[in-house]
């Protein structure tokens, strides 16, 4: 869940920190106080895109960072977050994730993950492990085709990878027919010149590294009568003439045998010699065996030379190493192949396609199948928290959809559209097309609490650990006793998840488990919000202001005492 949120230099907010706490968050405060604002700052951190024009007039940089506290290291969510941070090669804080942004009005971004640099794309990577914001504007219109379908895929349980499996290897497969069909003609103008390609590598017998092994022997091939000198002199300086080292080395021998016949210490000095006398006469040895493999042909010297000069034309043509060259020769080879081969091969193609697009179908009608089954389920859930919520509405969730292979998708071939009457002897239509702005968002409120993972109503989702759910204003165009019914169902969707939620109802205010009121003020000539968690007795002042207005009245105070009170055991 999300812990701590702290923002600096972002739009109308110097310098704010906020802790927050499990369960129903909420935050209030007067229109234009900068309650938004903070919900947008979160949105960075969670990957949306950047403006230099967020930053605070006069400041040179806005920075938003914020830490989320990682409960269960052994859940499903825990797993994926450490794999994300591991592939982009950023270490683990015990408990917790630390996730910064900065914006420069250069135009110049940072981010840092774990006080550890990043881009943009982990934040986005991390953000559904984490949280997710529904602003106040979101309504089902938002969800576009795949985001419906998933919400009912959430809701029922269902995994999509095998069938996306399926679906990537029927798409595979067309591919390479497409290629083989339609690519004919242009293969068969270009069969003269791979042939012409694949006989010029074959003939050359290419081996990986030839060129590194040939030029270093034309190097000494080149420079032998030097090489042989240097050897022979070498050898013999070393052990073959009469004054050679070898010789010497001797020499000195016999003096310390007889020195160590009458004095112990020249032991070791002996030994010392006699040991430096059989390096020398090893690297003699070497020496003379070095000249003696010295070839001065001209005529090897002529042949490794016309070598590296085929070499260094095919490097030209097909590659800029041999491994490259070699490389091409068995591709062009490989593509001859199918040209000589094109009929056979499209044969075991659609052999292999009928079997791909069969085992494609098993799988998408048995999701379809379930799918069908949890839409019922759904429907009436949802059906029941929309009513629940004040309204007196049907709601259905249709599947459509058909096993025709235009409308085949990695997800299988369901298309998911939820339609409501709002009204007596209405007919259902899309939520989208007929429903208020207060009705959406009662409508929306609903279907994640039964849809989204770890909601209450979600008894066929997988568990997973507590996420920070975000709403923005979702009491958008409701009131009374709606307000009252959405404040309940935000409760209880607290009860599985962190939930931040920004309302201008007392109603719903009243069942905060920590109140937090923004507020903003002029000092020295300039704007400053502020955001501090309210006492008991605040929350009273707060909820009675937003039940009176500016002039508070001991009315609207025992009104919001009585509020607070009844909607605490909710």
């Amino acid at each position: 869940m999300l812990r701590q949120l702290r923002v600096e230099n972002y739009a109308v907010i110097d310098n704010v920190s906020v802790d927050f706490g499990p369960g129903l968050n909420l935050l209030t405060g007067e229109t234009g106080a900068g309650k938004s604002i903070l919900i947008d700052a979160l949105a960075l951190l969670l990957g949306e895109k950047a403006s230099i024009d967020v930053i605070r007039h006069g400041a040179d940089r806005a920075v938003i960072s914020c830490v989320f506290e990682l409960d269960d290291p052994k859940s499903p969510a825990a797993r994926r977050i450490a794999a994300i941070l591991e592939t982009n090669g950023i270490d683990r804080e015990d408990g917790e994730l630390i996730l910064r942004r900065e914006i420069s009005a250069t135009g110049k971004a940072r981010v840092f993950i774990n006080n550890q640099p990043a881009i943009v794309g982990v934040l986005k990577q991390l953000a559904p492990e984490l949280a997710a914001i529904h602003a106040q504007n979101e309504s089902i219109l938002s969800f576009d085709a795949a985001a419906r379908l998933q919400i009912l895929d959430a809701f029922a349980g269902l995994s999509t990878d095998e069938v996306a499996a399926a679906f990537t290897r029927v798409t595979e497969i067309r591919r390479q027919m497409l290629d083989l069909e339609q690519g004919e003609q242009d293969r068969l103008r270009l069969v003269d010149l791979w042939s012409f390609q694949s006989r010029e590598i074959s003939e050359a017998r290419l081996q990986a590294g030839e060129d590194e092994r040939l030029e270093t022997e034309k190097r000494v091939l080149a420079n032998s009568e030097k090489l042989y000198a240097a050897a022979t002199s070498a050898y013999a300086a070393l052990y073959d003439d009469s004054n050679s080292a070898v010789a010497l080395l001797r020499a000195a021998e016999k003096q310390l045998e007889e020195l160590a016949r009458f004095d112990p210490k020249f032991q070791d000095g002996l030994a010392a010699l006699q040991s430096a006398r059989a390096d020398v006469e090893d690297v003699s040895v070497t020496t003379r065996d070095y000249a003696a493999g010295i070839n001065a042909s001209p005529e090897r010297l002529a042949e490794i030379e016309d070598r590296l000069a085929l070499l260094d034309r095919l490097k030209r043509k097909y590659g800029h190493t041999i491994e490259d060259v070699i490389a091409y020769g068995e591709e062009v080879a490989r593509k001859l192949n199918e040209v000589e081969n094109r009929d056979e091969l499209l044969a075991g193609l659609r052999k292999q396609s009928a079997a791909a697009k069969s085992a494609y179908l098993d799988l998408a009608r048995s999701i379809s199948r379930r799918r069908r089954e949890a839409a019922k389920k759904l429907q009436a859930r949802v059906e029941a928290e929309v009513n629940d919520l004040a309204m007196k509405a049907r709601f259905q969730v249709e599947v459509a959809g058909s096993a025709q292979e235009s409308d085949w998708h990695a997800t299988g071939f369901d298309r998911v559209v939820y339609n409501i009457a709002t009204n007596a002897g209405e007919p259902l239509k899309p939520v989208d097309q007929i429903a208020s702005g207060g009705e959406l968002s009662r409508v929306m409120l609903a279907l994640k609490s039964v849809a989204l993972p770890g909601a209450p109503g979600n008894v066929r989702a997988a568990p997973r650990w507590q996420r920070t759910l975000v709403f923005d204003e979702i009491d958008t165009g409701i009131g009374g006793r709606a307000a009252e019914a959405v404040g309940k169902k935000l409760k209880s969707l607290a009860c599985g998840n962190q939930v931040l939620c920004i309302t201008h109802l007392p109603q719903i205010a009243s069942f905060a488990d920590q109140h937090y009121v923004i507020e903003k003020r002029e000092s020295g000539g300039k704007t400053r919000t502020s955001i501090r968690q309210l006492t008991p007795e605040e929350r009273t002042e707060e909820v009675a202001r937003m039940l009176s207005g500016a002039k508070l009245t001991d009315t609207s105070r025992k009104h919001a005492e009585q509020m607070l009170k009844a909607n605490s055991r909710a």
